[in-house]
Parts: C-alpha cells; sequence; structure tokens
C-alpha cells in the first residue's frame, strides 16, 4: 500500500480558545477568556519549532517560511489546518519527511484550553498530539498529553508524566464509590513517574463505549472539542462530538467571556492533587501543537526517551 492511499496527514483546528482565572483561583472555576485564536491569528499565538523531534518520530520539523512555502500550514475560512508533506518518496536512509510542531508563546499555570478539532490525520504511521509542556523539556516542569494517539486508534489517551513522587489513585465511574476520582474514561496506569514503567505515564483511555474521540471515527464524526482545564487541585479533560447535543454553548458557540467548567459534568479524565503536589511537578507550560510519524513497537507512552 502507497503512503498516500495510507494515510490522511493533517489536522484541522477551528479554534482554541484560552481561559484564565482571576489572579486569586478559588474554586467557584469561573475563568475570564484570555485568547481566541482563530484562522490566521493561530501565526500570531504559536512560534514554529524547526527542531530534531523530541519524541523520536520520523520526521523533520520545519520553520514557519518552509511550512507555508511548502503548504504545509495554511488558512481556509476559519479553519488552521497543519499537514505532514505526503508526497515525497523516502528511502530508509532519508530523513523523516517534513512536518510541523507549533508552541504557544506563552505559558501557562491555571487555566481553561477549548480545542475545536475538525479532523485529524488517520491511517498507519500517524502520530498527532496536543499537549502541554514546561519550556525546559520535561519531566522537569511535567507534561500533559490533552491529545495524543496513533495509527487507527479508536479512542483518545490522555496522560500527565512528572518526575518521581507522583501519582494518581485508582479511579471508578460515574454512579460508584470505589474513590473520590470519578471519570468516564479507565486508568491505564497511576505512577507519572517518567523514569519508570518505560515512561507511560499516569495515562487514561477515553470511553470505548461513547462518542468516537480519534481516529477515522473521530473524522466521520465531524471531529470534536475537547477541553482541558488545569487548577492548583486538578486537571480535568472533557470531550464532546461534533453533534452531541450536550456540548456547552460557551464550548460550541465560543460567544461568552467567561466559561464555568463546574457545569460540564464529569471529565473523561481526570487528575486530582491528591497524591502528587501539582505545585512542586508542573510548573507554567506551552502548548504544543505537533504532528509525528510513529516508528515504534511499543505501546503509546512507552517510546519516550529523556
Amino acid at each position: 500500500m502507497t503512503l498516500r492511499s495510507c494515510l490522511r496527514l493533517f489536522l484541522s483546528i477551528g479554534l482554541v480558545q484560552f481561559i484564565v482565572a482571576n489572579n486569586d483561583y478559588s474554586e467557584s472555576r469561573i475563568y475570564a477568556l484570555d485568547n481566541n485564536v482563530v484562522g490566521t491569528r493561530f501565526y500570531d499565538f504559536f512560534s514554529f519549532e524547526a527542531i530534531n523531534d523530541p519524541t523520536h518520530g520520523r520526521v523533520t520539523y520545519v520553520d514557519e517560511s518552509t511550512a507555508r512555502k511548502k503548504n504545509l500550514t495554511f488558512v481556509h475560512q476559519d479553519t488552521f489546518i497543519l499537514r505532514t508533506d505526503f508526497k515525497t518518496v523516502l528511502t530508509p536512509k532519508d530523513p523523516g519527511r517534513n512536518s510541523v510542531r507549533i508552541k504557544s508563546k506563552q505559558a501557562f499555570r491555571t487555566h481553561v484550553a477549548i480545542f475545536d478539532v475538525r479532523h485529524m490525520p488517520e491511517g498507519c504511521g500517524t502520530w498527532p498530539a496536543i499537549w502541554e509542556v514546561y519550556p525546559g523539556w520535561r519531566p522537569t516542569g511535567g507534561e500533559i498529553d490533552i491529545v495524543e494517539g496513533v495509527n487507527n486508534q479508536p479512542v483518545n489517551f490522555a496522560t500527565i508524566h512528572s518526575t518521581t513522587g507522583c501519582s494518581m489513585p485508582p479511579s471508578s465511574p460515574p454512579g460508584t464509590v470505589l474513590s473520590n476520582r470519578t471519570q468516564l474514561g479507565t486508568d491505564n496506569q497511576n505512577n507519572c513517574d517518567s523514569f519508570v514503567n518505560n515512561n507511560a505515564g499516569c495515562g487514561v483511555s477515553f470511553p470505548k463505549n461513547g462518542a468516537p474521540s480519534f481516529g477515522p471515527a473521530f473524522n466521520k464524526a465531524g471531529g470534536g472539542w475537547f477541553v482541558f482545564e488545569r487548577t492548583p487541585t486538578a486537571m480535568r479533560i472533557w470531550f464532546w462530538s461534533r453533534h452531541d447535543s450536550r456540548v456547552p454553548d460557551e464550548v460550541k458557540f465560543a460567544r461568552s467571556p467567561l466559561v464555568d467548567p463546574s457545569r460540564y459534568g464529569f471529565p473523561a479524565a481526570y487528575f486530582p492533587n491528591t497524591q502528587c503536589n501539582f505545585d512542586k511537578y508542573f510548573k507554567e507550560n506551552n502548548i504544543i501543537i505537533n504532528l509525528t510519524l510513529w516508528t515504534s513497537k511499543l505501546v503509546l507512552g512507552q517510546q519516550r526517551v529523556l
């Protein structure tokens, strides 16, 4: 099978909103809009990183000028599109094909980030990700994987990575009292230490019986919205499919100057601070959006080398 017929190598994002708390954070969890990133505003809010892929995917990240010239990134109406080169025929000895990695110029602690994702890469070898990381690179300062998956994986994986000493309690589904960590997704493992378990981190698989949160089925459904909330006491990730009637209006229409995640219901992934001092393990993190190509036989979350 040729590469072109095997892969769909583009990521389409309609909107990214960054909503920050007041200077004095309280558990009221009401946030004020800080940035509304749509269309060409992506070029102002993010910088392009022409670096060797730290996750060891088989790509060559290019600068903004090259990405635009080669049409690896462009804007169509209100949609920002990133993609990987799909025309070049490579030999095993060639460097990886050209791709894009962008990093927010601003770093965040307490905040909400809303991602309107309309299409993800799909097919063998694809590995898109939306994540947050400390500017000095992880694990110092932490890493939070909001959207991540490989190949035609059917559900999203959300994971947090730290240095030694951070872990998560076992979770339980809604309607049970097995723990104080209630979420819709399923734990993969609960030691967040990047130096153990092949750097799997504290991972959560999104529900398999819910709306498709990754892969071809996600694209067929028209994508959806991922919302990430980070506070001093917890991190939460929600997902709604494009046609879900339960999508909060402030997420779906992006018109409200304020958002209140306390009204969103149970998250797909929930990471409390009960066994992890977030102030110690997670610093100001930048948003990363990148497209790389998977080259490992290991399970997702186990491939990265510190």
